[in-house]
């Protein structure tokens, strides 16, 4: 932060750092939160590709490609607050939760991995993941290793149904591949029948998480997209197929060679779908 504003802004916030590390009560850091985009501006941080991997080192998972100068301060604000009791800390935080517009919302969740006492943010996390604002789902959802480390099968499912519902991208979830799951993919293969039932496009996302665990019906699914989908639709269910490892995936994916050959090129990726959604 303090490289990234002028001097006398690095100096506010250096004195409010300490003032609230010293702090006997919750005032120096309400004001202080209260005021950092006046003193330091919203600009983005535009971390460089050594600063990310120095959070990255930091914290394994934590990507901050996306903060901005006063995300990144009140975030530093709050973990200064931190005197060593993981549960005040929580308490603390719900509070400024209760009273935050959505830019604060959206900054304490991004925070979320660098909090103490990880295993009390539970709750809060997945009430985040819930949320139909996009902004705020996705400062959960997006570029946070959280959700993939702490929610169970049950959760991480409709984090990811609920990203496709809101029309969110599934790239920037951590883990999305790691977490895939039998029930998941059965999820999603019939939100996928609900959508076409009703005349909706299906983003072509949604089958990266079908193809590791398509079963005989989920195959007859990506079948159907590539005979009819579109064309990023059906490039989409190559990928799939290509990660199934069911046999019969292998000879329906051979069945559409001008698929198969860039797919094996690796000239079709998953982050190529990831610039739209379906709303």
């Amino acid at each position: 932060v303090v490289e990234r504003v002028p001097a006398e802004a690095a100096a506010w916030f250096r004195s409010q750092i300490e003032a609230v590390r010293g702090a006997s009560s919750e005032k120096p850091l309400y004001l202080a939160l209260g005021w950092v985009p006046r003193r330091l501006g919203k600009a983005d941080l535009r971390l460089g590709r050594d600063e990310l991997a120095q959070a990255a080192a930091l914290r394994p998972g934590l990507d901050p490609v996306e903060w901005s100068v006063d995300q990144a301060a009140r975030i530093a604000l709050l973990l200064a607050s931190y005197e060593g009791d993981p549960r005040r800390f929580q308490a603390r935080l719900e509070t400024l939760f209760r009273t935050a517009d959505i830019g604060e919302t959206i900054t304490f969740y991004r925070g979320l991995p660098l909090y103490p006492g990880q295993e009390l943010l539970l709750a809060r996390a997945r009430e985040g993941a819930r949320s139909a604002m996009r902004p705020v789902f996705e400062a959960v959802a997006h570029r946070n290793p959280y959700p993939a480390e702490r929610f169970d099968e049950n959760a991480w499912n409709h984090l990811v149904l609920k990203a496709l519902f809101i029309g969110s991208p599934l790239d920037p979830i951590q883990g999305l591949d790691a977490r895939g799951n039998p029930r998941l993919a059965r999820m999603l293969c019939d939100y996928a029948h609900e959508r076409w039932a009703a005349g909706r496009p299906v983003s072509p996302e949604l089958w990266r998480c079908v193809g590791p665990h398509a079963d005989e019906a989920a195959l007859a699914d990506l079948a159907r997209v590539l005979e009819s989908g579109s064309g990023e639709e059906r490039k989409a269910a190559a990928l799939a197929l290509a990660a199934c490892p069911r046999p019969e995936a292998a000879t329906l994916l051979a069945r559409f060679p001008e698929l198969a050959g860039p797919v094996e090129r690796g000239e079709i990726r998953w982050a190529a779908f990831a610039q739209g959604g379906t709303g």
